[in-house]
């Protein structure tokens, strides 16, 4: 196991570093109240943290607004809003196993470029067969037999002489103008790494996965930017493309890790106060598998890797998140019967009081309506994980259910249904719902697969646990910028 990273610098975010509300923040009370991030957060503004976000931008231009900003950046109501950069002090760390014909692409894509046609390479042959050949141009360093991506990564990155290292798998193929978006992000002091979004690779082989995973492949995390850290909406962002400042990340990546040493990294980046971004407008494209024995394969994989995560992050890889009168809700709604659902519904009235009480302002009527729609979105969320965690994490065990029970073989049946629904909706114009389910459903059993196999493997059940939101989950917060001037925690 790798050591710790470096805490970050006690230093502020700079003059002239612009954020800007996330389109999915809602404002109410005139602006004084912010609703959303990731995890769902209610924050206060104090009329001059107000007055400072008057739109729905904000510019810093003194420690204040430095520590607002931070503060919003924390909580994932806003983003940065930064210009294009210049390519900077940047070395490229390329590791490679006998891919000789996709690193020549990498590398092509690269020169092609002349935003990046002059930055440094180092090309690390991690045991190939073959000995990768040094182009001219390139650093090429050999293990003599394979040690991993992770200990390859970290080869690459103590040999770089940047201040900041970007990470390209030899699968990957940068889009023009990646870097230049993703460098901006580097004038945060308290960033440690950012990374580009993974879409797929134009020309490459297809088969009958492509269509799926085109749209839900493991490594894209999705359209909209977002602070990455555990338990959110982007959790952690691939190592496939990965641009970091080489003093926030130490040793690297654990060597001991062969999957999910990404995921490691960023969740240890995290822990130590840093602040991790993903930024859709950079692509880097990436040649998905396209047989479906090596696709199912590869989702197995992965799957396995929820036992390691778990030995060094506990709770963070809970496959549901679930605080408790939320899971008394469900199961009375769901195992019940008709007394179930009517005590399901008073709890969850009840759970609405409780939240109005706790958002209600000092002279002001109970927010009934706000607090029913927060709870109710919360229940919708809850179920939405169990239905997913059912058909994915814990399929074996609801398989077995289904066997011996009518009443658990329909709830299995429905959760099927709805979570493959609800995920299809938003990809319906260019996937029909047959294929796609049937996908996701063999989706869902590698990667189950694979997280069993793990867990009895490492002889740890913490992988399959259910977990208890944070506290700061149901906290509503007052934002005073005044107390955010350190680095986040």
């Amino acid at each position: 196991m790798t050591g710790p990273v470096p805490v970050p610098p006690r230093r502020r975010l700079p003059d002239g570093f612009t954020v800007r509300l996330d389109p999915r923040t809602r404002r109410r009370d005139g602006g004084a109240t912010l609703l959303g991030g990731s995890p769902l957060r209610l924050l206060r503004l104090t009329p001059r943290a107000a007055a400072l976000l008057a739109g729905d931008r904000l510019e810093v231009r003194d420690p204040t607004g430095a520590a607002l900003a931070a503060r919003l950046l924390d909580a994932g109501v806003a983003h940065p809003a930064l210009a294009p950069s210049a390519v900077g002090d940047v070395t490229v760390v390329i590791p490679v196993r006998d891919r000789p014909a996709e690193l020549a692409r990498l590398l092509g894509a690269l020169r092609a470029d002349p935003r990046t046609a002059t930055l440094p390479v180092v090309v690390v042959d991690d045991g190939s067969d073959v000995p990768v050949a040094a182009p001219a141009g390139v650093r090429v360093l050999r293990h003599p037999a394979p040690r991993g991506p992770a200990a390859a990564r970290n080869t690459g990155l103590a040999a770089a002489g940047t201040e900041l290292v970007a990470f390209l798998d030899s699968d990957c193929c940068p889009l023009p103008g990646w870097l230049d978006r993703l460098l901006p992000h580097l004038a945060d002091p308290g960033l440690a790494a950012v990374a580009p979004r993974i879409v797929p690779l134009p020309g490459a082989a297809r088969g009958w996965i492509s269509p799926y995973e085109d749209l839900a492949a493991a490594l894209d995390m999705g359209t909209h930017p977002a602070a990455v850290r555990p338990l959110s909406s982007v959790s952690y962002v691939p190592s496939a493309a990965l641009l970091v400042r080489r003093a926030a990340v130490g040793d690297g990546f654990d060597p001991a890790m062969r999957v999910a040493e990404d995921v490691d990294l960023v969740w240890r980046l995290s822990g130590a106060g840093w602040r991790v971004r993903y930024e859709p407008a950079a692509e880097v494209a990436h040649e998905h598998p396209a047989g479906l024995r090596d696709w199912l394969r590869r989702r197995a994989f992965y799957g396995t890797g929820a036992a390691l995560l778990a030995a060094r992050h506990g709770s963070a890889v809970a496959p549901v998140v679930l605080a408790p009168e939320a899971a008394l809700t469900w199961a009375l709604a769901v195992g019940g019967g008709r007394a179930g659902r009517v005590a399901a519904a008073g709890l969850g009235g009840l759970t609405a009081l409780r939240l109005a009480r706790r958002l209600r302002r000092p002279g002001e009527p109970l927010p009934v309506a706000l607090a029913t729609v927060l709870t109710a979105r919360g229940l919708a969320a809850s179920g939405q994980a169990l239905a997913r965690a059912a058909t994915r994490h814990h399929w074996p065990a609801a398989v077995g259910a289904a066997l011996l029970s009518g009443r658990a073989r329909r709830t299995v049946l429905a959760a099927a249904l709805a979570d493959g629904v609800l995920a299809w909706w938003p990809h319906r114009a260019r996937l029909g719902p047959v294929r796609w389910t049937a996908a996701r459903r063999l989706d869902d059993l590698a990667y189950g697969t694979g997280l069993w196999a793990g867990a009895l493997r490492a002889r740890d059940p913490r992988a399959l646990l259910p977990a208890r939101p944070p506290r700061t989950w149901h906290a509503v917060r007052e934002c005073r910028p005044a107390r955010t001037a350190s680095p986040p925690a």
